[in-house]
């Protein structure tokens, strides 16, 4: 086959966008139009936002699943149903999104910020150094989907007696040892804003196999009255641990109406049968575009752990040898070239570089962080993209370092 060389180049691709809604949704979202039936509790039984949450937990293998407003409201209805006391320390990764941090202020705890290495994942030794008898908690970021060690984490915390909260917000589909990211811990959460694998614009969801805990997150997420019988138990289930926990907690806690609708629960639901198919596409693209960026001899894209089988939906990697300057040079050559380039560090008022959280208390150095953040960036990559659009990605990176590194040499000399 012979290139047409009239052909006009391709326009840089959309990166914005998410996947169409499948067209699944149209009817039930018709249905809720006409009824106007779109608060959570008004049906008996079976409302979309019920079906959802049976549908997400037994796609994961839990017993019992919330879905709120945002992964936020659950990693804060987390936090809250853990009952910890006013002030209780809680250790999070010093990269993750200011929501986390935001968080554990909410619930009235003290955030405490662990270091974090230049492969985006908490430092043991830090975190090990940190795990004192004052914390009440922990929350593990998986931030932009890489995994931090959770099998050491696990043995710390559970030698401590400590529970862990795992942040899954980008990380729906990833695996460790084969088990599902957001079921190794106490209480898994998981987002549903546009940029996650499976979109509502806003929402999230908790997981636990805990009905205490289950329990006290559904009645403070706002179920009101008797509202918590709408919520199902796992299918198959027997046990009366969730209707016995309902009942003791009944009026007992404060109510923080952070519930999802039921047109969110209608957008969500047929895009779960997608969500392999999503998962598979999007490690395709992230690995096939790694490979192009390792070429440069300025960028590393940081390898998954061992037991990690990982489902990005963006790819992230680091300047090698580059400067400050040249790293400002290298975003702007790149945009110039139709391709965004987020650098943490770099980016003003970032709400994922952790100086920029001025709401807590100052933590010190976090040195590994700061330099990590400085170099790290970060590229949309949605599941969509053609083998064309990715290259035209990769291409523009690697081709916007060049340019500027070649500039730099030509001053030079």
């Amino acid at each position: 086959m012979t290139l047409d060389q009239n052909a006009a180049p391709l326009a840089a691709p959309n990166v914005h966008d998410a996947e169409p809604i499948p067209e699944a949704a149209r009817a039930e979202i018709d249905r809720l139009l006409q009824s106007g039936d779109l608060f959570r509790y008004t049906a008996p039984e079976d409302a979309p936002v019920a079906l959802l949450e049976a549908e997400f937990a037994e796609m994961m293998g839990a017993k019992y699943a919330l879905a709120v407003a945002s992964c936020s409201a659950a990693l804060f209805l987390s936090l809250k149903a853990l009952n910890l006391p006013r002030d209780t320390k809680v250790l999070i990764p010093a990269f993750t999104f200011a929501a986390v941090p935001s968080s554990v202020v909410h619930a009235e705890c003290k955030p405490v910020l662990v270091d974090v290495q230049d492969n985006y994942r908490i430092d043991m030794n830090d975190f090990a150094a940190k795990l004192t008898p004052d914390v009440g908690a922990v929350i593990i970021s998986h931030m932009r989907g890489h995994t931090s060690d959770m099998d050491a984490i696990m043995q710390l915390c559970d030698a401590a007696e400590i529970p862990v909260i795992e942040d899954a917000a980008h990380s729906l589909g990833t695996l460790w040892h084969g088990r599902k990211i957001g079921t190794i811990g106490k209480i898994g959460c998981f987002s549903f804003q546009s940029y996650k694998m499976l979109n509502a614009g806003e929402g999230g969801i908790l997981i636990t196999d805990d009905a205490d805990l289950a329990a006290r997150a559904v009645i403070m997420s706002g179920a009101y009255e008797h509202n918590w019988k709408k919520h199902k138990t796992p299918r198959g289930e027997n046990s009366t641990d969730l209707a016995d926990a309902f009942a003791r907690w009944q009026n007992q806690l404060p109510l923080y109406n952070t519930r999802l609708s039921n047109l969110s629960a209608a957008v969500i639901r047929p895009q779960i049968p997608e969500l392999e198919r999503r998962v598979a596409d999007g490690l395709r693209n992230h690995d096939y575009v790694a490979a192009k960026l390792e070429k440069s001899p300025w960028i590393t894209v940081p390898a998954p752990l061992a037991p990690e089988t990982r489902a990005p939906d963006s790819i992230q990697f680091n300047l090698v040898n580059v400067t400050d300057e040249e790293t400002i040079a290298f975003q702007a050559a790149a945009k110039a070239r139709g391709v965004g380039v987020q650098v943490f560090g770099r980016s003003e008022d970032n709400a994922r570089a952790f100086w920029n959280w001025q709401f807590i208390d100052d933590q010190g150095p976090l040195p590994q962080t700061r330099e990590m953040l400085s170099r790290a960036c970060d590229t949309r990559l949605p599941v969509r993209l053609t083998p064309p659009e990715l290259d035209f990605i990769a291409d523009a990176i690697v081709g916007a370092l060049a340019e500027v590194k070649t500039q730099k040499a030509e001053t030079a000399a």
